[in-house]
């Protein structure tokens, strides 16, 4: 029996290099795509996968508040959420969301696949380096006490915070968000203060420099 996994990713190429990997194996079948948090709840609905890779940045919104949505509507629905963006700041948010794995979009192929095996068995898959820093987390160990200024950002906040950096303004936060622009204000503001940016260009600036870091 083959196991059903849907792609959610906002870059048709991409979506298209995992299809052609999971082909390879005769027990996995790709069932669906999705290339935005509307049209992933939609498809969920009509095809049912057992397994949904959700990749964390799309162009209405982000991975993280879909993998929840997943989780709150399709419990049963396992998830693996991919990313280009630092494993260190959003593996642990994939998880806490409801994820199952998180594997970075520059590893080889094969920890893909290895990830898919992993999750579907309803294990938990990070990488050594995460799971290592999430331990010692839990135990209360120093070796990772030194957390990045952008670890502070909620994920909503960091949904908003890359937003910025993608040349966004608050109006086109709120409605992309489907929040207020008050709202959207009240977080920018929280950034600031949580990243100790005296104004709103330096915190343009910054989010455009993190943005450009991390592609």
């Amino acid at each position: 029996m083959q196991t059903r996994i849907m792609i959610v990713d906002d870059h048709p190429i991409v979506r298209e290099g995992y299809v052609h990997l999971i082909a390879r194996r005769k027990d996995l079948q790709t069932c669906a795509q999705a290339g935005s948090k509307a049209e992933a709840i939609q498809q969920i609905s009509e095809n049912t996968p057992d397994l949904v890779i959700v990749d964390i940045s799309l162009t209405d919104g982000s991975g993280l508040e879909l993998i929840k949505d997943i989780k709150a509507q399709f419990p049963g629905i396992k998830i693996l959420a991919v990313s280009m963006h630092d494993e260190s700041l959003f593996a642990e948010r994939s998880i806490r969301a409801g994820a199952l794995g998180f594997v970075n979009k520059q590893q080889a192929p094969e920890q893909l696949i290895k990830a898919i095996d992993q999750v579907i068995q309803g294990k938990v898959y990070l990488s050594p380096e995460v799971t290592e820093r999430m331990i010692c987390r839990s135990i209360g160990s120093d070796n990772y006490s030194d957390q990045s200024p952008i670890e502070s950002l909620s994920d909503r906040e960091l949904e908003v915070f890359e937003q910025i950096g993608n040349g966004e303004t608050t109006r086109q936060i709120a409605n992309k968000l489907n929040l207020s622009s008050k709202t959207i204000e009240t977080y920018r503001e929280n950034i600031k203060h949580k990243l100790n940016l005296g104004n709103a260009t330096e915190l343009t600036r910054h989010a455009i420099q993190w943005v450009l870091e991390n592609e």
